[in-house]
């Protein structure tokens, strides 16, 4: 298991996505506690990028439940019809918000979040069995560079849950 990424020394996203995501399957590649491949994958994209928050909300019930993070404490439950993650969750589909004080229905965990993109994460039947949620303090900081790369990541994560 690797200790350490190897990022590459750019603010291009794409090159560190591309750089990122090999070591991230290998990094969780026969690994099978979800909690802890979900806690570094979390912790990469974290270190990768410099997110303000990077974490995941599970499907437990009728609602999303705070999973493995990186950054300040979270809102730990939201309904599906609740925020962007609820949104993401219930349209099955990527959400990006240039400015969350102009999502209806946005929950502030964090007075500090500016923009956002959460991306449904599915099970191998289809469903939606999470979301990953990736907060910035600064405002249109996500572009479709990262609506790509955190697809790709999800996609990885479909892998083992």
């Amino acid at each position: 298991m690797a200790e350490t990424l190897l990022i590459p020394q750019t603010t291009d996203r794409k090159a560190i996505y591309d750089s990122l995501i090999p070591q991230l399957a290998a990094l969780t590649e026969g690994e099978p506690d979800l909690t802890a491949n979900l806690a570094n994958i979390a912790a990469a994209l974290k270190e990768a990028f410099g997110f303000f928050w990077v974490g995941f909300y599970l499907k437990k019930e009728n609602q999303l439940v705070l999973g493995p993070f990186q950054g300040p404490i979270a809102c730990t439950r939201i309904a599906f019809n609740k925020g962007v993650c609820g949104a993401a969750y219930t349209r099955r589909e990527t959400i990006l918000v240039p400015d969350v004080e102009q999502f209806p229905g946005h929950i502030a965990c964090s007075s500090a979040s500016k923009s956002e993109v959460v991306v449904p994460v599915f099970d191998k039947q289809g469903e939606v069995s999470m979301v990953l949620d990736v907060d910035s303090d600064q405002l249109n900081d996500f572009s479709e560079v990262d609506v790509e790369g955190l697809e790709r990541v999800a996609a990885l994560i479909t892998a083992f849950v």
